[in-house]
Order: C-alpha cells, then structure tokens, then sequence
C-alpha cells in the first residue's frame, strides 16, 4: 500500500462510501480498491441500460457551480454545504470567492476521510471551514454551523446528491423542514436527488444496483420522482427553470446524458421570499 493509499486514523478502507466513489466517478485519486471496485460495478450495471454515471456525476457537479453562482450573484455572502464529499475541483468556496471574496462557506460531512481532507485543503482559508456533522441530525447541525454563519442574514444552503441515501420518506421531509426553519428572506435551498419518473425503473439491474449502495457506509439508494422532490420546495420562489434534470438547469452548452430519459439526478434551487 502506498502512502497515499494509506487510510488516516478510524477509517476502514475495505468498506467503500459513496463519498470516495463519486470522487471515483469524478476522476479523482482520494479513493481505496473497495471504492473503485465498487463504483466501477454502478458503471456497468448503469452501461446496461446506456447510462454513463461517469456523466451524471459531471452533470451534478457541474449544477453545484451553476447554482452557486446564481446565490452569490443574488447577494447571498453565507454558504452551508452539507455532505459535501470529497474536495474537488470548483469547491463551493473557490465558487463563491470568484464573486464575493469574503463570503463565508461552511461544510458539513460525517465521513472521516472527507474531514481529513478539507480541513487540510482550508487550513490556510479562514473564510471556510468543515464541520463533522449528521444530516440525520439537523437540528445540531445547524447548531454547529451558526458557530460560524449569521443566520439572520441570507444563507444558501446545499444538499446535494444526499438525500437519496435516506429511505424513509417522512424524515427528509422533516430534515428538510428543520434545515429551512431558521432560514430568512433572500436565502437560498440548493438540492439535487436522484430520481425515476413513476412506472419506470433504474436503468442497469435495480436489484443488483441497490444491492451494491447497500455495502457501503451510506446504506441502499432510494429513489424517489419529480413529485416527491419537488415538495421540498413548497412555499419557496423556485427559480427558473424549476425542478429538471441537472444538466438542463441554466447551462448554455447542455449536453444529453445517455439512459436518462426517464431518470437520472433532479436539481431545484429555491428562494426564500
């Protein structure tokens, strides 16, 4: 095993978590065997039936840029990631900062290896900072990241391909819920979720599909449709073009990701009016 295959402190390198795997998809280095091998069995289940996940994961990060840019540009000076991942290229902050300077970014993330990582990469930023914090408890979440953020000034909060690790329906209605409690005019709720249009089914095998997220640390992925998801925004300003498939959400140069005519990744930005 070489240094950088060499896990820190706490973490099982044997146990793949989708952090390591979208950073897999992304074409990223911070990732063990369990991860790649993992990941690479999602690309040839989806392969089956022609979806390319190596495009999805672009398309999704490329949405988080997007819709960053358009709260910063709104005005909006605090920025709260939660599950935030790996670090990357185009980070929320390196985002933000291209627009406002200063604006203040914190990210959440409970797994190990993603804090290790951005709390070195933000050492030297003290605009930005990660917190371990638990999208199951969002309540102490938001405890922890008002140690840092104003919320009584706009916020845009980011929950970004998360949500389709929680399966049961009831408590991500209530994270979304306690996440936009504290929220005042002007902010902002960023979300993507992977989903399948009602009487479809995910393309590549579904059990099998399933079967592979549910060896990870995140648990089985649950999908939900354009219905359920769109809920999450009731009562905000959705801006345009509304609730779409991410690589349709204010791209100039939208592309086409194969198999996902009737699923994919969901992406909504809501405002607070």
């Amino acid at each position: 095993m070489t240094e950088r295959e060499r896990p820190p402190g706490k973490i099982d390198p044997t146990v793949p978590t989708v952090a390591r795997m979208y950073d897999y998809f992304l074409g990223g280095k911070d990732n063990f065997p369990a991860d790649r091998e993992a990941a690479e069995k999602i690309v040839e289940l989806s392969s089956q039936g022609g979806a390319n996940v190596r495009e999805m994961a672009r398309a999704n990060r490329d949405f988080l840029v997007r819709a960053v840019e358009t709260a910063a540009r709104a005005g909006v000076r605090q920025f709260l990631d939660i599950g935030t991942g790996l670090p990357t290229q185009d980070n929320v902050h390196q985002v933000a900062h291209r627009i406002i300077p200063d604006a203040k970014v914190v990210y959440s993330d409970n797994d190990a290896i993603v804090l290790v990582h951005a709390r070195a990469l933000l050492a030297d930023n003290p605009d930005t900072v990660i917190i371990d914090g638990d999208a199951h408890d969002p309540k102490g979440l938001l405890a922890a990241a008002a140690q840092h953020l104003d919320f009584s000034q706009p916020v845009a909060v980011l929950v970004v391909a998360l949500f389709h690790y929680f399966s049961d329906d009831d408590e991500v209605a209530g994270i979304v819920q306690a996440l936009r409690e504290p929220l005042v005019p002007g902010s902002h709720l960023i979300i993507t979720h992977a989903y399948v249009e009602q009487g479809e089914s995910i393309p590549g095998r579904r059990s099998e599909t399933e079967d592979v997220y549910r060896r990870t640390t995140s648990g089985a992925l649950h999908l939900r449709d354009c219905d359920m998801v769109r809920t999450y925004f009731d009562g905000l300003e959705l801006l345009e073009p509304g609730l779409v498939p991410v690589q349709d959400w204010r791209n100039d140069d939208p592309f086409i990701v194969p198999g996902m005519e009737k699923g994919g990744i969901l992406g909504g930005v809501g405002r607070v009016p």
